[in-house]
């Protein structure tokens, strides 16, 4: 192969290393942080992300909601700091026909997830005696006036009063720590339990930032290597080449 015939090859192979580099210096995207109250049902003895939104989810009679207010992104989720069974919340509730009752956990968030620095209202647990047939968003009603925007939640017994699911565009320190566990007073708890904090198994699973690579840092890893394997196995193919020749 002539010396004009290589050099569209080599700079072929000089853009792919320069691409394999570029992908493996590539960071993961930050992601978009929001304020916001986030909507949970407690599932077994933890909180789970509710899948579907609030006038869309017809809990049972003997469930629990909760509902979070805080900064997180798209990659975290901060769930109420204490865990209320059904019977610490709704045990000496008596049961009412046509009626279902659905305990009800509120967490207003730290001082740290507020705009301003605000100190938020305490968290609190109730038991919500609603019709059969209503709806989550029914329930979270029996908490105080509860403000609305486009579908969204927005303030929760006059908290926040303002905003609604804003963007944040620099988490603070504070709002990015670890949550720490709260005490809920249980309306039928007894002297000896009057207050849970949170499970193991609903600690604050992705309170702190996120170390690990993303999906797309990963990809841009294995298309590194794969490109770098490929040069590799060139060279070692034209130096036996050459070999051969020169023998």
């Amino acid at each position: 192969m002539s010396l004009v015939r290589r050099a569209p090859l080599r700079f072929v192979l000089a853009a792919l290393v320069a691409a394999a580099l570029s992908a493996l210096t590539v960071g993961p995207a930050q992601a978009a942080a929001y304020r916001y109250w986030g909507f949970y049902q407690l599932t077994g003895s933890s909180w789970a992300f509710a899948q579907k939104g609030p006038d869309q989810t017809m809990p049972k009679d003997g469930s629990v909601d909760g509902w979070r207010f805080a900064v997180a992104d798209e990659a975290s989720t901060r769930y109420p700091r204490a865990v209320l069974t059904f019977d610490q919340v709704c045990g000496s509730t008596p049961a009412e026909s046509g009626k279902k009752r659905v305990g009800l956990v509120v967490d207003f968030g730290r001082p740290a997830d507020s705009a301003d620095g605000a100190t938020p209202p305490a968290p609190k647990a109730l038991c919500a005696v609603v019709a059969s047939d209503a709806t989550s968003a029914a329930v979270l009603a029996a908490a105080g006036d509860v403000r609305t925007e486009k579908g969204l939640v927005c303030g929760v017994a006059g908290y926040p009063t303002s905003d609604c699911g804003g963007a944040v565009k620099e988490v603070s320190p504070e709002a990015k720590a670890a949550d720490q566990p709260v005490t809920i007073a249980a309306p039928a708890a007894t002297p000896s339990s009057s207050a849970t904090s949170p499970s193991a198994s609903a600690t604050d699973v992705a309170a702190a930032p996120t170390s690990g690579t993303s999906g797309g840092t990963v990809a841009a890893y294995v298309i590194a290597g794969l490109v770098l394997l490929a040069l590799i196995a060139y060279l070692l193919v034209r130096s036996r080449s050459r070999a051969r020749r020169d023998g």
